[in-house]
C-alpha cells in the first residue's frame, strides 16, 4: 500500500544528509506501508528496492533450513535494508521479514545506485552504516554462542523496543524462539525469569517492558556495545 511521504522524515540515515542531498534523495522515494510477517526478499533473491524504515522494523534472518533460522540483524529507523547494493551486488544473502508493521521510504534499486554514484556524502554515510551492521552481524554470532538465553532475550527485547518506539510488543514464544535460535522451552524459562524480576509482563503473546533500566542490566553487554558503536560511527557530535 502506497501513501504520501510523511514529514518530517524520521529515518536517521536520511536525516543525516545535507538538505540538498536529502531533497534529491526523497524525490525518488515513496512511502509504503509494510505488514507484519511480509517477506521482502528470500536468500539468493534479487533486491529490487531499498527500504528506509520510519516506524516499522525488519528482521534479517539466516536460514540453514526451514527449521533452522536465526535473526542476525534488525533494521529500524536507525538504518536501511538493501546493503548489498552499496557493494555493487543486487542479491540478498539473508531473508528479510517485516517484524514490526509500519511505514518505510522505498526507492527502486536502480535509482538508489544512481544516487550512490552522484553523492559522495551519501556513499560515505552508508559505508559507515555498513560497517556498523557488519559489527552487529559478527557480535550476534559470538553472543549466540557465549551468552545465556535470558540475557540474550533481554537484549533482543530492548532492540525491539527501540525500533518499535513502544513499551508494548506483540511477540509469541514461537516467534521469539525462531529469532533467537533456541527451543520454545528455553524462551519460556527466560521470559518467566524476566517477569519474575518484574522487568516485563507477558500474557498471550503481549509483552510490556515495565523496567527498561532493569532490562538493560539483565541484558548482555552486547546491547550497550552496539549502541556505543552506532553513536561513535554515525551520530555527529552535538546531535541528539
Amino acid at each position: 500500500m502506497q501513501s504520501s511521504i510523511p514529514g518530517p522524515v524520521t529515518n536517521h540515515l536520511i536525516d543525516s544528509l545535507s538538505p540538498q542531498d536529502r531533497a534529491s534523495f526523497l524525490a525518488d522515494c515513496e512511502a509504503v506501508d509494510l505488514a507484519f510477517g511480509e517477506v521482502l526478499t528470500e536468500p539468493g533473491g534479487q533486491i529490487l528496492h531499498v527500504h528506509f524504515p520510519l516506524d516499522c522494523f525488519i528482521s534479517l534472518i539466516a536460514s540453514l533450513s526451514d527449521s533452522e533460522r536465526l535473526e542476525v540483524a534488525m533494521v529500524g529507523s536507525e538504518g536501511m535494508y538493501g546493503m548489498p547494493l552499496i557493494l555493487g551486488l543486487d542479491e540478498s544473502p539473508l531473508r528479510a521479514m517485516v517484524q514490526g508493521a509500519g511505514q518505510v521510504l522505498r526507492m527502486p534499486a536502480a535509482a538508489f545506485c544512481r544516487h550512490l554514484k552522484q553523492s559522495p556524502a551519501l556513499k560515505a554515510l552508508l559505508n559507515r552504516y555498513l560497517y556498523v551492521l557488519m559489527h552487529q552481524l559478527t557480535r550476534v554470532a559470538a553472543c549466540t554462542h557465549f551468552h545465556q538465553v535470558e540475557a540474550r532475550l533481554a537484549r533482543w527485547l530492548l532492540m525491539t523496543q527501540d525500533r518499535a518506539h513502544s513499551d508494548r510488543l506483540h511477540l509469541t514464544h514461537e516467534f521469539l524462539a525462531m529469532m533467537l535460535g533456541v527451543r520454545r522451552a528455553g524462551i519460556t524459562l527466560a521470559a518467566m525469569a524476566l517477569q519474575g524480576r518484574r522487568l516485563i509482563s507477558y500474557q498471550r503473546g503481549d509483552i510490556t517492558v515495565l523496567d527498561r533500566a532493569g532490562l538493560i542490566e539483565a541484558a548482555c553487554g552486547c546491547y550497550a556495545a552496539d549502541r556505543i558503536l552506532y553513536r561513535r560511527i554515525l551520530i555527529k557530535e552535538g546531535s541528539p
